[in-house]
């Protein structure tokens, strides 16, 4: 349902600081900026850090970008009007709390995935996917007796006598993901945003086209799992791309995390080590215009998909890499798998966040993920911008880790003034025989964007690989 803005909770005229700044780090235009304004809302993403202004910010430049790449497909001398509710950010940044699955109501963690006391301190773990689970028992040497309550018990008491450190290498040994809550070890600031524009391609700008939405007719392969990519590909899907999820048969995803971030999409499943499947992708990315990756650094390369050969082979291609820990300033980290929650207690985040009594405590949302999934999309948007002017293809990298450090260190408080925050009002009822029954709406705003997605997420791996 949309919301009437309320006229006393609108901050127009400007940009904040942080949108600024993600602008800049998108090579935003930055005379755009005065196409924003805001409707604040009142106890959104409470927390120390900045949370609220990161959400706002990530939101506000993709809701720019997409404006632009409207305005400029149409030929219009200016963008539409963006309007940033905070209301809307905050619901969408915990849109997997609002989910309802035929009613259900999915846990966000399975229960070995928390902050353990450590015999120095405290380790954080991720154990929602099966062979997580399997490897981190196995790591611990407990056996797995299927009962979560005594399970997380034996867990426990191994963990409190061992050094956090200790635990956090023995555990990524194995395959498992822990890590210890304390800053991980980083040699250099990460960017927010990398970008490798390519040449330019004859024939000059493409001519202007009546779309009704900015990423009509976009293709794009979405190779992501897990928050952060399957929000920007959502975000996609929403402003109109052909958007289509590949995964392998061997990583089922959970039909809740599916249901969440598959707003929009279709989904397909594809062995890239087999032949014929990878003959099919072959064929698909030729006539893609967006490939997206989760990837660790150099881990698509050993399918002989690497970006510089994928770029090589389509110079128009947009390829936009997402990571945990980044390529650059974490050592030998950015060869880890990681997730929001591991990076932000690697971060420090969770030590900044900690109760009274030292116990670490998670932000409010897994702003890390989503703030990183708009961004992402905001990304692909310029870069499509950028593509009719001059033709050139791009390289996108980002990483949550990059953007951990933009939280807590280049983004300042900037409260906005609104009424309480209601989170109802940017939740919707789906009466579908479909996987969704209730989840939140999308935040993007402008002038004329789409209020919700054109279906719910089709079940995982029942579509065919093709372009519609």
């Amino acid at each position: 349902m949309n919301v009437t803005p309320d006229p006393a909770a609108t901050t127009s005229g400007a940009a904040d600081a942080a949108t600024a700044d993600a602008w800049r780090a998108l090579e935003g235009p930055p005379e755009l900026l005065k196409l924003i304004s805001y409707e604040g809302a009142d106890g959104v993403l409470p927390s120390r850090l900045p949370v609220r202004e990161l959400a706002r910010a990530t939101v506000g430049v993709a809701s720019l970008a997409a404006a632009e790449l409207l305005a400029a497909r149409r030929g219009d001398p200016e963008p539409p009007a963006v309007t940033v509710k905070e209301g809307a950010v905050a619901t969408a940044f915990v849109s997997e709390r609002h989910l309802r699955v035929h009613g259900r109501h999915p846990a966000p963690f399975a229960p070995l995935s928390r902050f353990w006391p450590a015999a120095d301190g405290w380790v954080r773990t991720h154990a929602n996917y099966p062979h997580h689970r399997a490897r981190l028992l196995r790591a611990l040497g407990v056996e797995d007796i299927g009962d979560d309550d005594k399970l997380v018990a034996r867990v426990a008491n191994v963990l409190a006598g061992r050094p956090a450190e200790e635990t956090q290498e023995a555990v990524y040994a194995g395959g498992g993901l822990a890590v210890r809550v304390a800053p991980a070890p980083v040699s250099a600031p990460l960017p927010l945003v990398e970008i490798e524009r390519g040449a330019a391609a004859a024939g000059g700008a493409t001519p202007p086209d009546p779309v009704a939405l900015p990423a009509q007719g976009v293709r794009v392969l979405d190779l992501t799992r897990v928050i952060a990519g399957p929000v920007a590909t959502r975000t996609l899907a929403l402003l109109g791309a052909d958007v289509l999820r590949v995964d392998s048969p061997r990583l089922p995803e959970t039909p809740e995390a599916h249901a969440d971030t598959g707003m929009g999409k279709r989904s397909t499943l594809l062995d890239l080590t087999a032949a014929a499947d990878r003959a099919v992708f072959d064929e698909m990315l030729a006539s893609a215009d967006v490939l997206v990756t989760g990837y660790r650094p150099g881990a698509f390369d050993r399918l002989g998909l690497s970006a510089e050969y994928v770029r090589e082979r389509h110079p128009g291609l947009i390829v936009a890499q997402l990571s945990a820990w980044g390529r650059s300033g974490a050592g030998a980290w950015s060869e880890r798998r990681g997730f929001d929650s591991l990076v932000h207690a690697a971060a420090d985040i969770a030590a900044v966040e900690a109760a009274e009594d030292g116990t670490p405590v998670a932000l409010p949302a897994q702003a890390l993920d989503h703030g990183t999934g708009y961004l992402l999309a905001a990304a692909v948007l310029r870069s499509l911008t950028v593509r009719r002017a001059t033709g050139a293809g791009a390289r996108l990298r980002l990483s949550l880790a990059g953007t951990a450090q933009w939280l807590m260190h280049r983004i300042a408080p900037d409260p906005l003034p609104g009424p309480p925050y209601a989170p109802d009002q940017y939740v919707t009822e789906t009466p579908s025989p479909a996987l969704v029954s209730r989840h939140a709406l999308p935040p993007l705003h402008y002038d004329g964007a789409p209020a919700d997605w054109r279906h719910p997420a089709t079940p995982w791996g029942s579509d065919t690989a093709n372009w519609l």
